[in-house]
């Protein structure tokens, strides 16, 4: 049977890496997961009671294709709240998923001949979406010793004729790292004067550490802020992945573009999501900070124990809730008759053998790494530390 090049993409390592943990967990196994990137916190009561409501009130048929009026305003509102950006509502779109969004901004944006330009690390659905518009990824490494983060002489070398895109990720998955004000603007006065779109994945702008900040790159000036599409949903600061509902926000001939696609493949993101989104966005919004007092707790254990184990490195992330510890110092080394040459290795044997669930860096495009996510329960941690150590030094 005859596929098309468009079928010949990975599949999502940190979907097979949790996928497999789960089912290793259901044949009996102990399995402790790092590999879900999803808070372990309950989607807050007032929006699961929004989305009963939704159903009661007979809100389950099609909505506009965009999605409806009322989740645009509240997107509207949260925009100028919290970023200070402007949008008028047909400037913004509602997806099933953040990633939805990103996916279907690419797919307007870039096709054959195009570049896309992605600091890697980088989320491992980025270089695959952008191949499936027949684009070509161009990677821009963000080394460890400039906390994961591009400069701006990086860029510009990296710009060329064929760049249609810059896909911007802070805070990052899986390094945690946050763009300063300074340093996005000093990317944007670069940006805002070529014929580059910047799209701007903004999902995990709530959780930042310490006294580190979330900006937008569009805020940088109106010029810059009509070349960007601000991504961003309510998968990780609401704790409603499973609710699919993610926005973008930019030009209208952009949201215009997205809106036809949509209509031809998936139509609306669910009603009912829609309206519970709406009271989420509307809503006090305090249990994000205590979340983020967790996940702050949790960070702080993690990166200390995992420094404190012969062959691992980890820079403490500013932001989001993943880890990203160098472990390339295991590599050549054999553990439980396996000798580990790469992340995929490690990772596969950490599952097999020592029962913890990581994801290998070399699906982010840095072999040398792993991920591991700590939106899991303390506890969960203190027992999946305690084995990586015992594991990797015995």
């Amino acid at each position: 049977m005859h596929l098309s090049k468009r079928s010949a993409i990975a599949p999502s390592r940190t979907i097979a890496m949790n996928t497999k943990a789960k089912e290793m967990r259901a044949s009996g196994v102990d399995v402790i997961s790092f590999a879900a990137g999803e808070p372990d916190f309950h989607t807050p009561e007032f929006i699961k009671e929004a989305g009963k409501k939704a159903i009661q009130d007979n809100k389950t048929y099609y909505t506009p294709a965009s999605g409806i009026l009322e989740l645009k305003e509240a997107v509207v509102r949260k925009l100028k709240a919290d970023n200070d950006l402007t949008y008028k509502t047909d400037e913004i779109i509602i997806n099933s998923g953040a990633k939805h969004s990103v996916f279907n901004v690419l797919a307007v944006l870039a096709e054959d001949g195009d570049d896309v330009l992605i600091p890697a690390p980088y989320w491992v659905s980025y270089s695959e979406m952008t191949g499936i518009c027949g684009a070509r990824p161009v990677f821009i490494d963000a080394t460890e010793e400039n906390a994961y983060k591009i400069t701006v002489s990086q860029l510009e070398k990296a710009l060329s004729g064929r760049t249609r895109v810059f896909l911007l990720n802070s805070p990052c998955n899986p390094t945690g790292a946050v763009y300063s004000r300074k340093e996005l603007y000093a990317l944007a006065e670069l940006l805002q004067d070529s014929d580059v779109v910047t799209v701007s994945d903004e999902i995990y702008e709530k959780i930042v550490y310490d006294r580190n900040e979330h900006v937008s790159i569009a805020t940088f000036s109106q010029k810059m802020k009509e070349k960007t599409v601000v991504i961003n949903g309510m998968s990780k600061a609401f704790s409603m992945t499973g609710w699919r509902i993610g926005y973008a926000a930019g030009p209208k001939c952009i949201i215009d573009a997205v809106n036809k696609l949509q209509g031809h493949t998936t139509g609306n993101p669910a009603s009912i999501s829609q309206w519970a989104s709406v009271e989420g966005l509307s809503h006090e919004q305090s249990f994000i900070t205590r979340w983020v007092d967790e996940f702050t707790k949790r960070r702080d254990f993690i990166v200390r124990e995992l420094n404190s184990i012969k062959g691992v490195a980890c820079v403490n992330p500013e932001g989001a809730f993943y880890v990203f510890p160098n472990v390339s110092a295991l590599f050549g080394r054999t553990f439980s008759g396996v000798e580990v040459r790469g992340s995929v290795e490690l990772a596969d044997v950490l599952l097999e053998k020592a029962h913890i669930a990581v994801v290998p860096g070399k699906a982010f495009g840095a072999d040398n790494y792993i991920r591991i996510s700590f939106a899991t329960s303390m506890e969960n941690i203190k027992e999946g530390i305690r084995r990586m150590k015992k594991f990797i030094t015995a």
